[in-house]
């Protein structure tokens, strides 16, 4: 087979989307098919390694001030130079998308054109993101729109969770349309086993996205209230500004604020680090949603804090070195002061990242999706957009 795959961003950007992508990408290619991914032009100070057997064509794209491709001129300046790059590439067999939903309807549009069978990687959905977020009723809707006409037009549509399972289907998605694949992490780069930083007092770290969704200003107020203790954040993200702000108001010179890196520096950053915190608010109607940053801090052996409900909850409680508290300062900061006070052996990261690995790694979840996108390839046709679905 020859797929290609659209996304705005891809290997080696530190983010959960490129880390999916590139490990379908190389199962794609480890089972002999042929794999070009067409995605955007990294941050100069992020050094460029495709995956071998992999043919990747990155094009410029506007960034917001973190460097991240989010936001409506971000997407355009990606998704409109798209059109004529998949009208010009030479003809898959199929093609995969990635959110967002403005990409998914651009692929759509010229996969019906060149009638070819493509899949969308529901990895998200933005709707209910741009909801949570408080976005205007007007923007939803035409969220709501872009994203059901992606999913419709799609031969198979891939899941990353149960709860995301559910919420297609609630969403009119049919049972037989949805491949839930899971979702993982590198855990050949995310390892207990490396460097870590060295810092006079132990650290929570915060790495990753921090966006209006996840709430991590619960972190900032929790860590005003625990001595011997810094938050470290690590990323981009559109809270980033009011968290530094409220930092500095509250505790000064106490929360450090780093730019996004690559994986390996990441990991590093969790070796080092005392506990990983990550939250979803428990409001707003996406509380569906789980921060895979919790994988890379299991991986690495580093101890976990989740603040909220949903399926971050019910991985923080299984996992070992690992607790949930309530979406709360006072409970977050009590969780801290527990975590500050006793340090985890090496033993016991070890065998977190043990656990990590046969529970996590993303090779699994990248087999299952590559099964799906091989048998979509077999297809003669795109899909009736009516088929099984509701209008």
């Amino acid at each position: 087979m020859r797929v290609v795959i659209a996304s705005r961003i891809f290997s080696p950007e530190p983010a959960a989307a490129a880390f999916r992508l590139e490990a379908l990408a190389t199962a794609l290619a480890a089972r002999g098919h042929e794999v070009e991914v067409l995605t955007s032009r990294p941050p100069a100070a992020q050094p460029i390694a495709d995956p071998p057997g992999v043919r990747v064509r990155r094009a410029p794209v506007l960034r917001d001030a973190g460097g991240a491709v989010r936001g409506y001129l971000q997407y355009l300046s990606f998704d409109v130079p798209l059109v004529l790059r998949l009208l010009l590439v030479r003809r898959p067999d199929a093609v995969v998308v990635e959110p967002p939903p403005t990409t998914g309807a651009v692929v759509r549009a010229v996969c019906a054109l060149r009638r070819i069978p493509y899949v969308y990687y529901a990895a998200d959905i933005l709707a209910d993101a741009a909801r949570s977020a408080g976005s205007p009723s007007s923007v939803v809707a035409v969220v709501r729109l872009l994203e059901r006409g992606s999913w419709r037009g799609a031969a198979r549509v891939l899941s990353v969770s149960p709860t995301v399972t559910a919420r297609l289907r609630e969403l009119g998605v049919a049972a037989d349309r949805i491949a839930e694949v899971g979702n993982g992490i590198d855990t050949s780069v995310f390892t207990d086993a490396g460097e870590a930083v060295e810092r006079d007092e132990p650290y929570a770290l915060y790495a990753g996205t921090a966006s209006e969704v996840h709430g991590a200003g619960v972190f900032v107020e929790a860590i005003a209230r625990v001595t011997g203790m810094r938050l470290v954040f690590l990323g981009a993200g559109v809270e980033r500004a009011a968290l530094r702000q409220r930092a500095e108001s509250i505790a000064p010179g106490r929360v450090e604020f780093h730019d996004t890196v690559g994986a390996a520096e990441v990991a590093r950053w969790l070796r080092g680090a005392r506990v990983a915190v990550a939250s979803v608010k428990p409001e707003g109607g996406y509380g569906f949603a789980f921060p895979t940053k919790l994988y890379a801090a299991a991986a690495s052996g580093t101890p976990l804090l989740y603040a909220g409900e949903g399926p971050g909850r019910a991985f923080a409680s299984a996992a070992p070195l690992a607790e949930a508290v309530a979406h709360d300062p006072a409970a977050v900061a009590e969780a801290l002061i527990r975590l500050r006070n006793t340090a985890p052996t090496a033993a016991e990261r070890a065998e977190l990242a043990r656990w990590a690995r046969g529970e996590v790694s993303i090779d699994a979840a990248a087999g299952r999706a590559a099964a799906a996108v091989e048998a979509c390839g077999t297809m003669n046709s795109i899909p009736d957009s009516k088929r099984s679905e509701h209008p």
